[in-house]
């Protein structure tokens, strides 16, 4: 029996990156070997053991043969006669498929090495096009290492098409696309992973709602980039930049999903685009089983966000309906997000990148005038049922004009 560390960690390490996990392979052991060691066994679908001592994963070498659509739709093979370049040879970028044995033995029948220090992420063979999850990850590997310098091989991009074509990227189950989406998002250039999936013309089939905003135009004046999905990627960028977090990432996504619905004789102008935007952003989150959480938090900003804009404008009862609306007195934190995004949303934009904005001082100030008043008070001066939501939100109303100067 021999490992071997193989994949991210050795990838990463090359690259000079922090290596949080650290997977092994296993060559000339059987399951029975790996128990008796004392490895305690958790693959579901092939054999995989965590080390009694370091709990870190190794898996038996194994082959695999498609036969099926889709990411369950192989057949796998693990045995003592798997050899380790049979294991290396079946998965999917060159730089993945190294391996290096505890003597430092490195085994490299990819040339992943060659690669690594060409920037290049390149598919290891033509069975790549088999797992439509590959594409996903190629996706997040770009999003990831792009910053980095490393760029997509001709040949790898020309078998992403082929994917798309061919329709196996339409077998992909929601949980693996929004698995790979909720990872590339936290990522330092997320909107990386979304031009790369229309490069190969995946979005449209993953993300329509996304994909239909590139070509919608807006005003030259406020929107110098003009196009409506150049700008909503510009957006989650600047999101990333802040070092927002998730909610606020997936809501950038989705935040102008009603200007894809603009009638054309409207164009560039987009009145009415939060309403018809928030049908989309649930349809995208429903789909792709997105966690209750972050359906919401990008519902409400699709909804809301010009209204954050327009704080300058906004009466004391207006402002006090977003709060409402928002549900923000019982979960402060989903204004937190949607000032994240309006941040990120006037900054988005070409040449505004430093832009000054004040409204969020002007959003937070206002409602921390309205959260302070206490309804208890309210409530015990012998007022009944809707009177004392009534005395509770003209309270409201009035602690806003004071705290912002204004009636």
């Amino acid at each position: 029996m021999e490992r071997y560390l193989v994949g991210g960690a050795l990838r990463d390490e090359w690259l000079g990156l922090a290596v949080s996990d650290r997977d092994w392979v296993v060559v000339g052991a059987s399951p029975e070997d790996m128990v008796e060691r004392g490895y305690r066994p958790v693959g579901r679908d092939f054999p995989v053991f965590l080390d009694p001592e370091t709990h870190e994963e190794h898996a038996l070498a194994r082959t695999e043969r498609k036969s099926g659509r889709g990411y369950h739709g192989f057949v796998f093979h693990t045995g003592p006669d798997v050899r380790l370049e049979d294991d290396l040879t079946r998965r999917d970028l060159t730089i993945n498929a190294i391996a290096r044995a505890d003597d430092g033995t490195v085994v490299d029948p990819c040339g992943g090495r060659s690669d690594l220090e060409d920037r290049v992420l390149r598919h290891v063979s033509p069975a790549f096009v088999e797992d439509p999850v590959r594409l996903l990850r190629l996706a997040r590997y770009y999003a990831r290492f792009a910053p980095l310098g490393f760029r997509v091989a001709d040949e790898t991009m020309a078998l992403l098409r082929e994917m798309v074509a061919s329709g196996e990227v339409d077998h992909l189950v929601p949980e693996r696309v929004w698995a790979e989406t909720e990872r590339a998002l936290m990522h330092d250039e997320p909107q990386l992973f979304f031009y790369l999936l229309r490069e190969c013309g995946a979005l449209a089939r993953l993300f329509p709602e996304l994909d239909a905003l590139f070509g919608v135009i807006q005003p030259v004046r406020h929107h110098p980039e003009i196009d409506s999905g150049v700008h909503t990627l510009l957006v989650l960028g600047q999101a990333a930049a802040a070092s927002a977090p998730l909610a606020a990432r997936y809501a950038a996504v989705c935040h102008d999903y009603g200007k894809a619905l603009t009638p054309a004789h409207v164009l560039p102008g987009h009145r009415g685009h939060e309403a018809a935007g928030v049908p989309l952003a649930d349809q995208c989150s429903a789909r792709l089983g997105v966690p209750k959480a972050l359906r919401d938090a990008a519902a409400l900003v699709a909804r809301w966000h010009t209204h954050v804009h327009r704080m300058h404008e906004l009466r004391p009862a207006t402002m006090l309906e977003l709060f409402e609306s928002i549900d923000a007195f019982r979960r402060p934190e989903r204004l937190d997000v949607l000032i994240a995004v309006c941040e990120a949303d006037v900054r988005g934009r070409l040449g505004f990148e430093q832009r000054g904005y004040d409204q969020p001082l002007i959003a937070r100030a206002a409602f921390a005038a309205a959260n302070a008043i206490d309804a208890r008070p309210i409530a015990e001066s012998g007022l009944r049922g809707p009177e004392i939501g009534k005395a509770l939100h003209e309270q409201r109303v009035a602690a806003i004009a004071s705290a912002i100067g204004r009636r």
